[in-house]
């Protein structure tokens, strides 16, 4: 859990992703030699803050998104939230500005109609357009493992674990999911008109709902606010019987992902969002078991081969 430890505590908001990005070009670099096969890497110009790795002849992409929620600092100590971050007094926010580093505190403010606006509290003023995210506070159980940001940084942990023994497929580390996407577009041109890849997995965290339990497995999306198509769903399915590994079904009418911006893209690709759920959806507590993060691997080692 030491890796995902230091994915959880990088700074790296929507819009602002290079530091994860310059985070998993220098960990691909100096542990690609221990991988079963050596990916061709694109990143750079042409590809902004976003990385694809290519193994092989791929016939399935893993989409996980690198970027997390938080705030900008607007005017007079008022903060713009990026994404859906929850927003809890008293919240402790980190960031960097011209200035120095920042710690400060969230502050929720009611107007008489009931709408909610947020400041900082802070011995200093921070300089516009200045990002903040949630301090880390890592802890792991014997069963869990809690921290800011496992959305999604868990999503990318996983990928970096199939890469291990990837043989055909691609990983795509892909931007700006939290506030909306833009970035997906490209990269599944890029793979389309390439290689002719069009079938994707969502490398993603989900919620703990009524019907999705923790410790229940890995859990497969049969649908949120995008609807995969049904043929490419049962086919995930019957292979994730044929796995072995532990999984339940997911069932919402809210929430989106990569997959929904994939489905929006000029490009005819099928795709599913498979994860662990946690607790504590977008607050600084999130929460996973880690035999769900045990079995979301081992079915998607198994998809991207029999994919």
């Amino acid at each position: 859990m030491e890796l995902l430890k230091e994915l959880c505590g990088i700074h790296a908001p929507s819009g602002n992703e290079s530091a994860m990005t310059h985070f998993l070009l220098d960990y691909i670099e100096r542990n690609k030699s221990t991988w079963k096969n050596q990916p061709e890497i694109y990143a750079g110009d042409g590809f902004q803050d976003c990385i694809m790795l290519k193994f092989g002849t791929p016939r399935t992409a893993i989409f996980a998104h690198i970027d997390s929620i938080g705030f900008t600092v607007k005017y007079n100590k008022e903060l713009v939230k990026i994404g859906g971050p929850r927003t809890i007094e008293g919240t402790v926010l980190v960031g960097k500005d011209s200035h120095g580093d920042i710690e400060c505190e969230l502050l929720v403010i009611e107007d008489e109609e009931g709408r909610e606006h947020y400041e900082y509290v802070f011995g200093r003023e921070i300089d516009r357009g200045t990002d903040l995210v949630f301090k880390q506070h890592f802890v792991e159980t014997g069963n869990h493992v809690q921290s800011c940001y496992l959305d999604n940084r868990l999503g990318v942990w996983n990928a970096l674990q199939v890469a291990e023994n990837l043989e055909n497929g691609i990983i795509c580390f892909s931007c700006w999911e939290e506030h909306g996407g833009g970035s997906v577009g490209y990269l599944a041109k890029y793979m389309y008109e390439n290689w002719g890849v069009k079938q994707a997995l969502i490398s993603d965290i989900t919620w703990i709902t009524d019907g999705v339990t923790d410790g229940g497995g890995v859990a497969i999306s049969m649908r949120d606010s995008g609807i995969p198509r049904k043929s490419y769903l049962n086919k995930i399915i019957e292979l994730a019987e044929q796995s072995g590994a532990v999984y339940q079904l997911e069932v919402e009418n809210a929430g989106g992902s990569d997959g929904n911006a994939l489905q929006k893209s000029p490009y005819p690709f099928d795709w599913c969002f498979i994860g662990a759920a946690e607790h504590n959806v977008h607050s600084p507590q999130e929460k996973v078991n880690k035999q769900d993060i045990v079995e979301m691997v081992k079915l998607y080692e198994y998809l991207m081969e029999k994919l």
